[in-house]
């Protein structure tokens, strides 16, 4: 059969088409894979940036209890409430396109994976935006009108200001106070209990017991454990595994409309957090690849990912509970564009989203420090 221009032009077109689309594996089937050949992906620069994520593996003990001792000992009174895991070695993957094109390390251990939980966490607080349960600009205290939100200061927080970690919340909660949780270098005890407020939104300040306070919220929100919530709507959707878990604290569980629940910790600070295999990060970050759609699906809204993944009044590089790679920013990576947002954890743990090529790359126990030059060596054989 013989082609004329218009049918050669179509057949271009369809097939850059299809070419700019993901796949999505399927929830029991093998994951598909594809030589980084088949991208014009130079595999030898590839192989070397493997090579480095693997020899620069995260320098603290593989039994965490140990790491999270020693990497928070600065904190006062700080104890590890929920539980725990020895860790695996580094492990990663690489998708192009939704496909596999490498791997590396065990991908289907779980492992603790601490502050990433705060991307999940994120995405509960969105499926609520979305639902119409709450508004980013709307008060916190109107929805959760206990004492854990008493006070003139706290009486002022937004949802926005606890999903972009600059509320400045005040208050106690699972036996953590706001004030121990990574305090200043400087000063006492007294010095940090005793501390000036600031109008939420206008300083941003890393606090897990303020995250854990976001999560407590939320179960007032859903009414419901939010493991439960994020499997409904986001985990099972994927085709995640059976296999990952939510914890919170030993002491984190309330008394919710006559059922004993736990509130959920947005990380593994004080252990707890989500627990999870590579291949279920995997998918996840496939999805806000994807702005929210799963094989023809919209799970989270666009408009959702877009203000998760937006600068913060009081944090450029940092949006709802997501980092952001932006220049002239402390963690800003060199010859990686701006435009990339990832979820990052104590101990090196990595969710990376490159949309100008359709990338996502997941690193576990990456020496903290080497994330930036490993996502420019893997960018480097593009």
């Amino acid at each position: 059969m013989k082609l004329n221009l218009s049918s050669y032009l179509l057949l271009f077109l369809w097939s850059t088409f299809l070419l700019g689309q993901s796949y999505f594996p399927t929830s029991r089937g093998a994951w598909e894979e594809k030589e980084p050949k088949e991208f014009k992906i130079n595999s030898k620069k590839l192989e070397s940036a493997i090579d480095f994520a693997m020899d620069n593996e995260y320098s603290g003990s593989r039994d965490l209890r140990i790491a999270i001792l020693k990497g928070f000992a600065h904190e006062p009174y700080h104890k590890i409430l929920g539980p725990t895991k020895k860790r695996g070695g580094p492990s990663g993957l690489i998708l192009k396109n939704g496909y596999q094109i490498t791997s590396w390390g065990d991908i289907k251990r779980v492992d603790m994976t601490f502050s990433v939980t705060k991307s999940y966490l994120s995405t509960v607080a969105g499926l609520a935006v979305d639902q119409n349960l709450i508004s980013t600009k709307e008060k916190v205290s109107t929805t959760v009108w206990d004492t854990t939100i008493d006070g003139s200061h706290n009486q002022q927080i937004t949802w926005e200001h606890l999903l972009n970690q600059s509320s400045d919340w005040s208050g106690t909660l699972w036996g953590g106070h706001d004030w121990a949780d990574r305090p200043p270098k400087e000063g006492s005890i007294d010095d940090w209990k005793n501390r000036d407020f600031y109008t939420p939104g206008t300083r941003f300040e890393y606090n897990d017991v303020r995250v854990n306070f976001l999560a407590y919220s939320l179960l007032q929100v859903w009414r419901k454990p939010l493991p439960q919530v994020l499997k409904k709507h986001i985990m099972d959707p994927i085709g995640a595994s059976t296999t990952w878990r939510w914890f919170g604290y030993d002491n984190s569980w309330i008394d919710l409309d006559g059922h004993h629940v736990q509130s959920v910790s947005g990380g593994g600070h004080s252990g707890g957090g989500i627990f999870i295999n590579t291949l279920d990060h995997a998918r996840f970050g496939l999805l806000f690849l994807n702005k929210g759609v799963w094989n023809g699906k919209q799970l989270i809204s666009q408009d959702w990912i877009e203000k998760a993944t937006a600068s913060s009044p009081a944090k450029m590089n940092y949006g709802y509970m997501w980092w952001l790679n932006k220049k002239g920013t402390s963690r800003f990576w060199e010859g990686v564009p701006e435009n990339v947002f990832y979820a990052a954890g104590f101990g090196g743990n990595f969710i990376v989203i490159v949309p100008d090529e359709e990338l996502v790359i997941v690193t576990r126990w990456l020496e903290p420090s080497q994330i930036g030059s490993f996502v420019k060596g893997v960018l480097d054989a593009l």
